[in-house]
């Protein structure tokens, strides 16, 4: 369904029975990102499935500013606001995860507890937040120039993505298709506005938030699990577990595992 809030028009899918479970895909993902997990985690919540501006069947509009982090994490709160939802655990991936802790860190009581997938705190050293952030706004270009097709692959192609290519053609291809659902325009804003380098650190503010986390890395995404290690002796309630055989996007080559994970947390 689609549901205009304020200015923007944002598709989500509501399925499952039980309390609420806020689900926020990863750059170039949408709400069908989850649906591997779907029927173990429908069992117990009520799964809201959300497409992120840009990404998806939301709007993808031109105004790159209308695309910024704290602006989305706002859409997200106007957005439970709408449903009547109160309080909701949340599931976040990648960028996802980024933006799910600026909204528990924006809005810790609204969220009862957090599932954090590869997920960082953003940048704490500003000449990296400023270097990420030309890099993002070359490829916003890029994408803007050669396309949407061109990006899709040349996404998936990314370095971070290498152990999916064992996975089967029909899911790489169900993905690819997911990302070709979204628009150059969207990506390219997207890029923008959620960059990790325009995003504010919250490393210094992880030792305020008392929201019972689980973070979850694969043990393939060397790089997340040293961030994920970090964050958890940094959050108190927070615990970390590492997957075996997977990489960065642990729910989509280990779904089962991962579906476990956050049942159980949850429970």
């Amino acid at each position: 369904m689609k549901i205009t809030l304020n200015d923007i028009t944002l598709h989500i899918e509501i399925t499952g029975s039980g309390p609420a479970l806020l689900t926020i895909h990863g750059f170039t993902g949408s709400g069908q990102t989850w649906q591997p997990l779907v029927p173990m985690l429908a069992q117990d919540h009520t799964l809201v499935l959300v497409d992120l501006i840009g990404h998806g069947a939301s709007a993808a509009p031109p105004d790159p500013h209308r695309y910024a982090i704290e602006q989305c994490v706002a859409d997200l709160l106007t957005l439970l606001d709408h449903l009547g939802i109160e309080h909701t655990d949340l599931l976040g991936y990648s960028m996802g995860g980024r933006i799910g802790l600026l909204l528990t860190a924006h809005a810790p009581t609204r969220i009862r507890r957090q599932i954090l997938i590869g997920a960082s705190p953003g940048l704490a050293d500003p000449a990296e937040r400023a270097a990420r952030l030309a890099s993002d706004e070359a490829l916003a270009r890029l994408i803007e120039e050669r396309g949407l097709e061109w990006f899709v692959d040349y996404w998936a192609a990314q370095p971070i993505f290498a152990s999916q290519q064992r996975l089967p053609s029909a899911v790489l291809a169900a993905q690819r298709a997911q990302r070709l659902a979204g628009s150059a325009q969207g990506y390219a804003n997207a890029l923008r506005g959620m960059s990790v380098g325009r995003q504010p650190s919250l490393w210094a503010t992880l030792p305020t938030i008392t929201t019972p986390t689980l973070l979850i890395t694969g043990a393939l995404d060397s790089k997340f699990c040293a961030i994920a290690a970090q964050m958890a002796a940094l959050i108190p309630n927070a615990r970390h577990e590492i997957v075996p055989d997977a990489g960065h996007a642990v729910h989509l080559e280990q779904p089962d595992a991962v579906a476990t994970l956050v049942s159980a947390f949850l429970a």
